[in-house]
């Protein structure tokens, strides 16, 4: 008997009339919103234009979210190509199934387009965002509580995960690991890392996105050993464990080889972004020169009037002295 355990929601959907509100599409919104807004205040830090993370994140997150889509599919094809399946469900996103691997890959590429556009260097955009996309996976991990899937093994602890049977899709009813919980903290925690470590170390050129990419990967491959729904294997490893390792070894050695070869951090990240905040002051400088040079009705504004017009006040005028007295 279970004294203490994580709920799970009985639906994942609630309908406001014809017009379902699926609480996995949810986590994914505002993880974005979250993502978008704290990569602005990093981007305006650093020098760039406000607004500019959102024009870019236009491109990127169309671009991540057919990435994240197609990783998915690709890798558990078996799920919408087997015998009895329906290849339509596919594009049913909103039932989960959303690789970050494929989300970041193919959502770098639109964040390419976005930035080429605005000419502004990649690296540069990708370390701003970088502890937002952290906190939009921490936001988008519940996705997965709402709809009862990607846990753990089975466990009795007091934070396990109680998961409701489902017949339909062999879900068995039990407490296990809630591994959607570890990784969103994890994920949180890799956010809090990359803003110290970018304050502390003025990380730049892409660095503190390798930061991101290779503290995310250590956590990932530990709550994939906890998993137990279906997956590939290579050698006795679940495939996203592989990915894990190697995605890791690739972002250790981009930040060993950047470091050498472009120490320091950008100086200009958006052109044009610092001299329209020098024409600002600028502006303000010049309102303040012309209100400075205004004296309206002053007594000295109006005895230079008269004396350029060649009168004097008889009382602002100068008394002669007098004779001295012995």
């Amino acid at each position: 008997m279970e004294l203490a355990y994580i709920p799970s929601p009985s639906t994942g959907v609630i309908h406001l009339g014809p017009v379902p509100l699926r609480g996995y599409a949810f986590c994914i919104i505002i993880g974005v919103f979250a993502a978008v807004w704290l990569g602005n205040r990093r981007w305006i830090a650093r020098g760039g234009r406000a607004g500019t993370v959102a024009d870019i994140a236009v491109w990127a997150v169309p671009f991540g979210l057919v990435g994240g889509r197609l990783y998915h599919v690709i890798t558990d094809y078996e799920l919408y190509f087997g015998p009895g399946r329906n290849w339509v469900n596919a594009f049913k996103v909103w039932e989960g199934g959303l690789g970050i691997w494929g989300a970041i890959a193919l959502g770098a590429v639109g964040a390419w387009i976005g930035c080429r556009r605005r000419g502004i260097p990649l690296p540069a955009y990708a370390d701003a965002i970088a502890p937002g996309i952290a906190v939009a996976q921490a936001i988008g991990r519940w996705g997965n509580w709402f709809n009862q899937e990607l846990y753990g093994k089975p466990t009795d602890l007091p934070w396990a995960l109680k998961i409701d049977a489902d017949p339909a899709i062999g879900r068995v009813a039990g407490t296990y690991h809630p591994t959607f919980l570890y990784e969103s903290l994890w994920c949180l925690a890799v956010a809090a890392l990359v803003i110290f470590a970018d304050r502390r170390f003025k990380l730049g050129h892409g660095r503190a996105f390798a930061l991101y990419v290779a503290a995310y990967t250590v956590g990932r491959f530990w709550t994939e050993y906890l998993r137990v729904d279906e997956a590939h294997h290579v050698l006795g490893l679940r495939l996203n464990g592989w990915t894990s390792i190697l995605v890791f070894l690739a972002a250790v050695a981009y930040i060993v080889i950047s470091a050498k070869k472009a120490p320091g951090r950008e100086a200009v990240v958006e052109p044009g972004a610092a001299d329209d905040a020098a024409g600002g002051g600028a502006q303000g400088g010049k309102a303040s020169g012309k209100a400075s040079r205004k004296e309206p009705h002053t007594a000295s504004g109006k005895g230079a009037k008269e004396a350029k017009d060649g009168k004097a006040d008889p009382a602002a005028a100068p008394k002669p002295a007098g004779p001295k007295k012995p």
